[in-house]
Formats: C-alpha cells, sequence, structure tokens
C-alpha cells in the first residue's frame, strides 16, 4: 500500500528542518547505498553525525512517531534515524531495490516500509519525482514541502532526474509491527471504516463487530 500523508511537517517544523539542512554537511551518496544500488545512485546525503544533521532527524522522527495516519498505515515498530538526502541538476537514483536490512537504533532493523518526506516545494526544482512500481505500473510523485509518502520497501522504485533546481528530501526505513503489505492494508482499511463508522453511528453494533474485527487481526498478524 502506498499512503501519501499530507503536512507531516507543519509549517514551523518544516522551516527548521530546511534551515537545518542548509547548515549540514553534505556528502556522496553512495557511501550509504547497497553494492548494486551504488552504481545508479547520484546525491548527496547529510552527514550523519553532523548535530545539524541530527536535530533535523530528531524533529522528522518525532513528527512522523506522531502522526496518526502513519501509525495506522504502517504499524511501526522501529524507525531508522531519518538521513537528508539532496539532488542538484542532473543528480539521479535509479531503479533499485533498497536493502532488505538496515543498521537500525537497536542492531539490524528489517526495511518493511520506505518513507520519503519532501522538504523543496515542487515547483521549485524540475525533475526529482520518486517513481514506484507495483501491480498496476509506475506511479510518480513529487508531493508539497512537508508531506510525505510511505511505501513497501520490497517495490522496485527511482527518482528521476533532476533538470533544474534543487530536490531535498528526508527519508527513512521502518521495521513494521505486520510484516504482510496486504495484512498491513486491510488493517488500515479496518481502521478507518471503523473510524467513519463511529463518526457517523456513534458505538453501536456495527462499530463493535468492526472493532472487534479489527483487534483479532492484529492478535494474529503483529509480530511484538
Amino acid at each position: 500500500m502506498i499512503t501519501c500523508i499530507s503536512q507531516l511537517l507543519d509549517t514551523p517544523t518544516l522551516g527548521k528542518v530546511q534551515a537545518l539542512a542548509e547548515a549540514a554537511r553534505f556528502e556522496d551518496g553512495r557511501a550509504s547505498a547497497g553494492w548494486h544500488a551504488r552504481t545508479v545512485k547520484a546525491n548527496h546525503q547529510a552527514e550523519r553525525h553532523d548535530p545539524a544533521t541530527r536535530e533535523a532527524a530528531a524533529l522528522v522522527a518525532a513528527a512522523l512517531r506522531g502522526n496518526a495516519v502513519f501509525a495506522a498505515a504502517v504499524r511501526p515498530r522501529h524507525l531508522r534515524t531519518p538521513l537528508l538526502a539532496r539532488y542538484g541538476v542532473g543528480e539521479a537514483y535509479g531503479t533499485h531495490v533498497d536493502d532488505a536490512l538496515m543498521a537500525g537504533p537497536d542492531g539490524p532493523l528489517r526495511t518493511d516500509v520506505a518513507v520519503t518526506v519532501f522538504l523543496a516545494a515542487p515547483d521549485s526544482y524540475g525533475g526529482g519525482e520518486l517513481a514506484i512500481e507495483d501491480g498496476a505500473g509506475e506511479q510518480a510523485f513529487k508531493l508539497g514541502a512537508g508531506d510525505a509518502i510511505a511505501y513497501p520497501a520490497t517495490t522496485l522504485h527511482r527518482v528521476a532526474e533532476v533538470t533544474s533546481g534543487e530536490r531535498l528530501v528526508a527519508v527513512t526505513w521502518v521495521q513494521s509491527l505486520v510484516r504482510d503489505p496486504a495484512r498491513r492494508e486491510i488493517l488500515f482499511d479496518l481502521e478507518t471504516a471503523k473510524r467513519q463508522v463511529f463518526a457517523q453511528q456513534g458505538k453501536g453494533e456495527a462499530f463493535d463487530l468492526l472493532a472487534k474485527s479489527h483487534a483479532n487481526l492484529l492478535r494474529q498478524w503483529m509480530e511484538p
């Protein structure tokens, strides 16, 4: 399931992250890519131990952890420390699949879900779309500054070449409590339906049955 989250970062937080990105030191982005992805990656990433990078990453992580849509769609167990990535003119990231395991804050992290938080206004740069392959073909995304997209890390995806301006994003990966993306989608749909029924009818029989089914599927599918 591909989930777009509008205004993950509010205006003050977005401004802080943008300012911190301006202050951060950037290095060749190929250093963090797997051996095969490194051959198609051309961008720059903020140094992980730079104080500005660490502060920006903490702000992005806090916004993700506090977002209800992200929680319902992703069911996060572990969140990798976000990193800042910058694409100038002529830079791109060719078709690749993310590494299945990455270093996380508490040891190896299984990358179930990838997340991109857009930090630059879409009209401030040309190209730079995030293109994700699924059963329907390739879908391209270029969201507003402060918006985020979460999608299965199992997919082939790429970043189109930037033709003008600069693409600035924060990216991270999540190990979910529910490994299977199809099951995550079912749980998200049930959560959405449950809230809609409650808003329209209150806590009645229909809501209780939805809540029961949702809770029991969580019990079956979660990996605590």
